[in-house]
């Protein structure tokens, strides 16, 4: 069985419309932190279940609920979830896929085994960093992962 996953960080309030379209077609949704508000979260449950952390900007009784990091396994691969990839704890090779945010840049990379896969920021624009999302396929053949930037 293949899962779509989408992974979405640093909105910091600003969920786009083009965002939930990228987004629109997932099993799952991965909110990698700085979300900075509850409804953000609540938007995105009406898409799919959400799972996210807390980033560095998520403060708050509602924040408080949110891990500063998570693992899940999705159809046998274990997928790390931490806002800041700094904070990474022991050895990333436990794990198939690590996501991370906090850059705003987007990147998919494959280091020792891992994918490390951060979709960059969905929410205000940086610098002159993409506006962007990303699209993680689980299946047999291993995980995918691919950024979707997003055209505002």
């Amino acid at each position: 069985m293949t899962a779509r996953i989408g992974v979405i960080s640093d909105t910091h309030d600003l969920l786009r419309p083009e965002a939930l379209g990228a987004l629109k077609a997932s099993d799952l949704i991965l909110h990698a932190g700085d979300v900075c508000s509850a409804e953000l979260l609540g938007a995105l449950e009406r898409i799919a279940p959400v799972i996210a952390v807390r980033g560095n900007n998520d403060r708050g009784r509602w924040a408080c609920a949110l891990p500063a990091s998570r693992t899940l396994d999705v159809s046998g691969y274990r997928i790390h979830i931490v806002h800041d990839l700094n904070e990474l704890e022991g050895d990333a090779r436990k794990f198939h896929a690590v996501v991370s945010g906090h850059s705003h840049k987007p990147a998919v990379l494959r280091e020792d085994g891992v994918l490390f896969l951060n979709p960059g920021s969905a929410g205000p624009r940086r610098f002159k960093l993409p506006v962007a999302v990303a699209r993680l396929t689980v299946g047999k053949t291993g995980l995918r992962a691919r950024i979707v930037e997003l055209p505002i």
